[in-house]
């Protein structure tokens, strides 16, 4: 069984979050960068599946250089090799799009994807893979396993849980319940160090989309508290400032 593995490098939870150059690009300077949690949840049932010899777990970034850490994290986890896609992620078609040409090139059984980043939370990758792959796509799933060809996939649904199975390739975006995420121990970060990282140049293809600008939320305003035998003005200010009566 040989997977594919789609990580993320996003920033930090703690990460105040700052943009330069007129509020166009996020701004690095200084911010702590991860493997995508989600990503992990999904690279961690990967290797859970292929553990005692039966697979091979590849990871794949589309980044430049600095992302470099973050895929040594994730051979340090446990995946035995990894390929770079030389390209700022610029967004969810075009990263979407590298990882669907490598994978067209390499026989994968079945290609892995956090259910969304933290930095953008758009869930769009998994589902353009699969597109451009023309093979199933399977989103959310909370349970993972493999019998021979086939894979039972299970997923949330409103009022109970939906049960797939599914024979031949597919993608499909990994939630929480997946799997634990796996922390590297002193072997695997060894390990790592000596383990495959294979650099490819971005394919080029038309860009469809640009960011324009980037928002913080408006800062939060002042509390005002309210005696408790003043509900009417209570009720005043849900109506008039608050407006949520």
């Amino acid at each position: 069984m040989k997977i594919l593995v789609c990580i993320s490098n996003v920033p930090d939870t703690t990460t105040k979050i700052t943009f330069t150059n007129d509020n166009t690009q996020f701004n690095t300077a200084g911010v702590q960068f991860i493997v995508n949690p989600y990503d992990e949840i999904a690279l961690s049932r990967a290797i859970e599946l292929c553990e005692g010899g039966k697979g091979t777990v590849t990871v794949i970034n589309v980044g430049e250089v600095a992302t470099e850490p973050t895929i040594r994290k994730a051979l340090a986890i446990g995946a035995d090799d990894a390929v770079r896609v030389n390209a700022a992620p610029r967004d969810a078609y075009f990263t979407a799009y590298q990882i669907a040409e490598y994978a067209k090139a390499n026989d994968f059984d079945a290609i892995l994807c956090g259910r969304e980043s933290i930095d953008y939370n758009g869930s769009q990758v998994a589902a353009m893979i699969g597109e451009f792959l023309d093979i199933p796509s399977i989103s959310i799933i909370k349970k993972l396993d493999f019998d021979g060809t086939t894979a039972t996939i299970e997923r949330e649904i409103e009022g109970g849980k939906e049960v797939v199975s599914v024979t031949g390739k597919f993608v499909a975006s990994c939630a929480e319940g997946t799997a634990e995420a796996k922390i590297p121990n002193m072997r695997g970060i060894m390990s790592a160090r000596t383990k495959p990282l294979t650099v490819l140049e971005a394919v080029a293809i038309e860009e469809l989309g640009k960011v324009t600008k980037f928002e913080t939320p408006a800062p939060r305003g002042a509390v005002k508290l309210i005696p408790a035998e003043s509900a009417e003005d209570l009720i005043s200010l849900l109506h008039s400032e608050a407006k949520v009566i």
